[in-house]
């Protein structure tokens, strides 16, 4: 139970990285709100947690829109009180270059990565400095610290988040709030498969392509959850400003 009595906001917990660390956090204690624009995934997320006896509410959100992202912290603080854990987990994905990557799609990503990681961390500040505590975990990518080929649009939006991550942690350190961001590899979610169907490439091509990490094979969701709660609870209680690679070894290779 290392999140008892805390209070944690996850967006985009709707599915893959999302839904696993509301359901993890709630099982280590966290009264859990999670945002997202599918009502149907929502409502089956926080149905799960309250099935297995946990607390947790579904507020729809868009995190590129300033008035949405604040009504998703009052929400959260109008149901459970007040904020511990903020989880900038939403985040879109296309595969393009700087040639064929459209303007749409360009700030699509931008908008979802990077400005609703801000947004959302904006409007959360507030209650986490009034309370002189707070932990801010924002989702990169491996691609956020080294390119990735066909992603122009998602490793500038993932960059952009690496370093808001270590701007806010100078910012608000002294304000008792951790901010750190994980970098993810390869993950078995939903996105991973739209990725090789935008590439043309059949499914067991593109798992074999991750193969080649050396742990030789792609992650699972639940990893991923497990680096959050890392970050989310005291065992990192001396961290702040990390941008903590998740990714088989992928940005090692």
């Amino acid at each position: 139970m290392r999140l008892a009595n805390k209070v944690a906001l996850i967006t985009g917990g709707t599915s893959g990285i999302g839904e696993a660390t509301a359901l993890l956090f709630a099982k280590e204690g966290a009264k859990v709100a999670i945002t997202g624009r599918d009502e149907k995934r929502g409502h089956a997320v926080t149905a799960r947690i309250l099935e297995s006896g946990g607390q947790a509410i579904f507020i729809r959100t868009d995190v590129r829109k300033a008035d949405e992202c604040r009504r998703a912290v009052e929400e959260t603080l109008n149901a459970f009180h007040t904020l511990d854990i903020l989880f900038n987990n939403a985040g879109v994905f296309y595969s393009h270059t700087t040639l064929d990557c459209s303007e749409e799609e360009w700030d699509l990503q931008i908008d979802i990565n990077l400005k609703g990681t801000f947004l959302m961390s904006k409007y959360a500040l507030p209650t986490m400095i009034a309370q002189g505590r707070g932990v801010i975990i924002n989702n990169s990518s491996g691609w956020g610290i080294v390119g990735g080929d066909a992603a122009v649009g998602y490793c500038a939006s993932k960059g952009g988040v690496v370093l808001l991550t270590k701007a806010m942690a100078i910012d608000h350190g002294r304000q008792g709030i951790r901010v750190n961001c994980i970098c993810p590899g390869d993950v078995d979610t939903p996105m991973l498969p739209e990725d090789a169907r935008i590439r043309g490439q059949k499914w067991e091509d593109y798992l074999a392509g991750c193969g080649n990490r050396p742990l030789g094979r792609i992650g699972t969701a639940d990893e991923i959850a497990k680096a959050a709660l890392f970050l989310a609870c005291d065992d990192s209680s001396f961290m702040t400003g990390a941008a903590l690679v998740v990714d088989g070894g992928g940005t090692a290779d």
